[in-house]
């Protein structure tokens, strides 16, 4: 990698000619096909790379078993850097999606040249993983969410939907309006009919039209129920599965913030092997 392809790295673009140049020569060359699986979650981390040319994908596994990709990467992005953080193993999966020339930096490697007087580089890794963190988070709400909803539209049987559409019709104003124009017409038919001297087929007091009435508030006020509970039990699932996020977002800060510490304790213990020589 040459040093002006370096700085089209937004991690690097910040270095100077020296610092630039040290870089390029700690950096292997490594040319990958397509589907070429670069590591796995679990695997040993003990470098990253950088995207000279082509597209790699950084997956895992979900819960149901299928692949989520949390991103696809391309020229001037770079992935794997939290195992130069810490050395611990990989937390995804990394495939090449389109055949790439990557850059490789090794953990002792980069460690080796934060210490020549390059911090900014860490930090800019730390902002840049952080920011991946967000967008991780919300990706993973925005699946969690949607699955909830699949899952509860599986779970629904006829009577579930005939209950959710009536109750939807039960508290809207068609169903108001349309209640007063027929309660209204009744007693109109039937006032009518007795002013002609007829008997109507509900006349006053309008026993049959108040039992219709007792019937149908017997018979809508469980129905509403039974789909308000059902709305309830879809709230509860959102609200647990947003604490897991949000729990999640707390423990990975906490990991972010552990790496840093092991980076600044390594990097302190490289310094004082320094002096001592």
């Amino acid at each position: 990698m040459t040093i002006d392809t370096l700085r089209q790295v937004p991690l690097f673009e910040s270095l100077d000619d020296d610092a630039a140049k040290q870089l390029c020569e700690l950096l292997e060359t490594l040319d990958c096909e397509v589907q070429k699986v670069l590591f796995r979650a679990g695997d040993a981390g003990d470098a990253m790379y950088v995207i000279e040319r082509g597209k790699v994908r950084i997956c895992v596994q979900a819960t149901d078993g299928h692949e989520l990709t949390l991103a696809e990467l391309g020229r001037g992005d770079f992935f794997g850097e939290m195992a130069l953080l810490d050395g611990q193993r990989r937390s995804a999966n990394a495939v090449v999606a389109e055949e790439a020339r990557l850059a490789v930096l090794s953990r002792e490697h980069f460690l080796s040249f934060i210490m020549r007087g390059n911090p900014n580089v860490a930090l800019e890794m730390l902002s840049a993983l952080a920011n991946r963190l967000r967008r991780t988070d919300e990706l993973l709400r925005h699946s969690t969410t949607r699955n909830v909803n699949e899952e509860m539209a599986a779970r629904l049987t006829l009577a579930d939907r005939a209950a959710d559409i009536i109750a939807e019709f039960g508290g809207s104003w068609k169903f108001i309006i349309a209640a007063v124009l027929f309660f209204n017409l009744w007693v109109l038919i039937n006032s009518a009919l007795l002013v002609l001297g007829k008997r109507g087929f509900d006349p006053y007091p309008f026993l049959l039209l108040s039992t219709a009435i007792n019937m149908l508030a017997v018979l809508q006020a469980p129905i509403i129920l039974m789909s308000q509970n059902r709305q309830a039990h879809k709230d509860r699932l959102r609200s647990e599965i947003d604490y897991q996020v949000n729990l999640k977002n707390e423990l990975a800060l906490q990991e972010i913030l552990q790496r840093l510490k092991i980076l600044e304790r390594d990097s302190l213990r490289a310094t004082s092997e320094k002096h001592r020589e």
